[in-house]
């Protein structure tokens, strides 16, 4: 597996390299063997197609790229290597109805969480607790993926501050992006500067987008000064321990939920290419072994707030769709019309934020 951050940043990267780790456990006589920090920050005379040569050289059999950032070396490790299985988290090379399916990738296969879900349980613990109606998202780099997760995490936020906290008065979303997945110090906005500004500026809950822990570290340190703000960690079920009493939450991924039985049909000589976009398990979405997106609490969470965002998920369980319209993009154009769902080709490709979202919809 290629990481695209260090093995141990509480989350990305750290909950891909506990999904090989779950393989490893799961099916006899398999090893997981990795590489991490493959991004240009950390290894800019090394491509990623280059680290999966490496590994294959190492005797690897299957390699897993774990982040969009290495679309280019998936095409290009696939290419050069057909009789090699591929495995992309978060690609859609093998989604014949995408919009960047790639026929000739015959061995490449796709994963990735329909993490929608796990953030608008976000968006909504966030709405439950904030009292100045103000929540900031502290965003990665702006692309399709993160547009569409930042867009489910106020969706869910806006659903819940009207329908289950009863506010009527309108709800402050603001998105700040940083410019990667975590930072890297003259090239990126600084994620701790970031989540200070919002904290200090009335936005009392920060939903974290990014791979690392800055949002929590800093909610920690504010309430340290007597001020009541918390954060939403993400991607990693333990993220939230750095502090668990600033932390409302996390959305994680169980990435071996999905990756266990695509390796074992490897094995079994069974293998096709697939394109996997798998949800929660809803009869328990916490379940390790069937669930592969899940909501772990916090302490910060209240006992109230708990409740009712446990009624939001059975809601969600129960066949709840905020992606039904009338819904604007954030320019004013019409995304879907009264009564209309969305498809998941337009969840996926999302080009926009939504309309009362603020921030940037595309970089600048």
């Amino acid at each position: 597996m290629l990481l695209v951050g260090p093995y141990n940043d509480n989350g990305w990267s750290t909950a891909t390299y506990e999904g090989g780790l779950y393989v490893q456990a799961q099916i006899p006589n398999t090893e997981f063997i990795y590489a991490d920090n493959v991004n240009i920050a950390s290894n800019p005379n090394t491509t990623a197609a280059q680290f999966a040569e490496q590994l294959l050289q190492r005797g690897a059999k299957v390699i897993i790229f774990n982040s969009d950032d290495m679309k280019d070396g998936v095409s290009e490790f696939s290419k050069a290597h057909p009789d090699v299985p591929v495995i992309w988290l978060s690609g859609d090379y093998a989604w014949k109805d995408g919009q960047r399916y790639q026929a000739d990738l015959t061995n490449e296969s796709d994963i990735m969480g329909e993490m929608e879900y796990g953030k608008m349980m976000a968006g909504c613990a966030a709405a439950l607790t904030t009292k100045t109606g103000k929540i900031g998202f502290l965003g990665p780099l702006i692309n399709d993926e993160t547009r569409r997760l930042a867009d489910a995490a106020f969706l869910g936020a806006k659903y819940c501050w009207e329908n289950i906290a009863e506010q009527t008065t309108p709800l402050e979303f603001k998105v700040t992006w940083i410019g990667m997945w975590f930072n890297i110090p003259g090239v990126t906005l600084d994620p701790t500067q970031v989540a200070d500004d919002f904290y200090t500026n009335g936005y009392d809950v920060v939903i974290s987008g990014i791979d690392s822990t800055e949002a929590v570290v800093e909610a920690n340190k504010f309430q340290g000064q007597g001020k009541e703000v918390y954060a939403v960690q993400y991607d990693y079920k333990d993220a939230c321990k750095v502090a668990p009493k600033a932390c409302l939450g996390v959305p994680y991924f169980n990435w071996g939920v999905a990756l266990k039985p695509m390796i074992q049909s490897i094995i079994d000589g069974t293998y096709t290419r697939q394109f996997v976009w798998q949800g929660p398990d809803w009869k328990d979405i916490n379940n390790a072994d069937t669930s592969m997106v899940g909501f772990q609490k916090s302490d910060g969470l209240s006992a109230d707030a708990s409740t009712k965002l446990d009624q939001f998920i059975s809601e969600l369980a129960g066949g709840l769709n905020l992606w039904t319209g009338p819904m604007n993009y954030q320019d004013g154009t019409v995304f879907l019309k009264e009564g209309e769902t969305a498809t998941p080709q337009q969840i996926w490709y999302m080009p926009q934020l939504l309309e009362g979202m603020l921030g940037d919809s595309v970089a600048k």
